[in-house]
């Protein structure tokens, strides 16, 4: 079935919104960079790289449904964020954001009846079930640990031993 109308440019404006949060996240690696916590950055850079994956998920449903993508603008990051809670807080509102973002495209192939899109959107519901979780239980942690740096010491560690193979 062809993608076309509404949804077809909702996709489209998802695999936009992807490549922002890659770019999101790409800051945060940076900034943590910056705090000489390299594991940590190294998270956020492979969510990085992550998103970019999303991106492609998408584009690739919208070429084999003979739909284009067209990459949108992205803005630029506004903000540094100088410590570690700050930077899963930025985290877990953008993935909070692009989970609405997501549920939106849901209920609209639901409305429109496009069944063709919906494995691959109830796929990206569970990811981001995962994903809030995963970064919540991040935030609850560093939150433990406040200021104390063999704490940071050690979530940097642990979390620069992340698995960075893609799916």
């Amino acid at each position: 079935m062809e993608l076309t109308g509404e949804l077809k440019d909702a996709i489209n404006a998802q695999v936009t919104h992807e490549i922002a949060a890659s770019v999101v996240y790409r800051q945060l690696s940076l900034d943590m960079e910056a705090l000489d916590l390299p594991g940590i950055a190294g998270w956020f850079k492979a969510q990085a790289e992550e998103e970019l994956l999303h991106s492609d998920k998408f584009a690739g449903h919208m070429l084999d449904r003979g739909a284009v993508p067209l990459v949108g603008q992205i803005d630029a990051q506004p903000q540094h964020v100088d410590n570690v809670l700050s930077a899963f807080e930025a985290a877990l509102a953008h993935e909070q954001k692009v989970s609405e973002q997501i549920r939106s495209l849901y209920r609209l192939a639901q409305s429109s009846g496009d069944i063709d899109a919906m494995p691959l959107l109830s796929w990206f519901v569970e990811e981001q079930v995962e994903e809030e979780a995963s970064v919540g239980a991040i935030i609850s942690r560093v939150k433990l640990i406040g200021n104390d740096g063999i704490g940071l010491l050690r979530l940097d560690e642990e979390l620069g031993a992340r698995d960075t193979t893609t799916d």
